[in-house]
This record gives C-alpha cells, sequence and structure tokens, in this order.
C-alpha cells in the first residue's frame, strides 16, 4: 500500500520487507521462533537450527497469499490471518517461524522455540523520501521515540 501511495507510512519488516526507495527508521530488532502444536517433540528442545523446522514432514510452513491473492505452490496449508495459522499449528497441520514478540499472548497448545541461525528482524517504520507530511513526520517522531 505503500508503494501504491494508498497508505503514507507503514511497520515493514526486514530482511522479509523491500524498503528500497523509501526513507526508514529501525524501531527495534528481534530474534525468531519457531511456533510448534505444545507436544511436538521438537517444543521440548532448548533452540532449533532452520533446516530441523523446515524439514519436519508433517508440520509444514504455511502458504500465505500474494499480491495479488494467489497462493505459491507448496505442502503448508494456505493461510490469510495468524487466527487461523495458530490454529492450524494447534491441531498439528503446521509450524511457523515469527519474530520473538510473536511469543507474547501465545495461546494454550502451543509453545516457541528460538531459531538460533534465522535471520534476525529489524522492524522499521518507513515513508516516501518525497512526503512533506507533518502527520508523517510526527508519527515517526513519536515511534523513534519509543
Amino acid at each position: 500500500m505503500l508503494r501504491t501511495g494508498r497508505a503514507d507510512v507503514a511497520l515493514l519488516h526486514r530482511p522479509f520487507d523491500d524498503t528500497a526507495g523509501f526513507d526508514t527508521e529501525d524501531l527495534h530488532s528481534e530474534g525468531q521462533i519457531a511456533i510448534l502444536p505444545a507436544r511436538h517433540p521438537l517444543g521440548t528442545r532448548p533452540h532449533l537450527r532452520l533446516a530441523e523446522v523446515t524439514a519436519v514432514p508433517d508440520l509444514p510452513l504455511p502458504r500465505w497469499p500474494r499480491p495479488d491473492g494467489t497462493f505459491p505452490d507448496g505442502p503448508g496449508p494456505q493461510v490469510r490471518d495468524h487466527t487461523q495459522l495458530t490454529q492450524l499449528i494447534a491441531l498439528g497441520r503446521a509450524c511457523a517461524i515469527v519474530p520473538e514478540s510473536g511469543r507474547t499472548g501465545l495461546r494454550e497448545g502451543l509453545t516457541a522455540v528460538p531459531v538460533i541461525d534465522a535471520p534476525r528482524v529489524t522492524t522499521v517504520i518507513a515513508w516516501p523520501p518525497h512526503s512533506r507530511s507533518t502527520a508523517v513526520a510526527g508519527l515517526v517522531r513519536a515511534a523513534t521515540a519509543l
């Protein structure tokens, strides 16, 4: 939405979101965790590696829709929101790798394990470089002050 002009400012996550062409300020950096069904054997481990998480045949990673609404090919379930994702994980049909802050408010039936070789995720606030909006400038100042 930021690229098309439908939004004036956005929270993006590097390395997943492309921030090229925007002005940005880093807000927070964190590691990643695997969200697994609470009873899964990997859930008892002190940490995991990406290869271990992606190699579990009975817990594929989810497939999120592309901007055009289509889903990439793959074994994982198609998901559209985090509620659906957490239900699928609790049912033992998927797993997910998410930023560490995803541990907050983890529902019953799920467990989180650090993924030690996953890239760090940096949340940034981004806006078009040509913006002269005082509202955007105020929001950026407030966000970076937190």
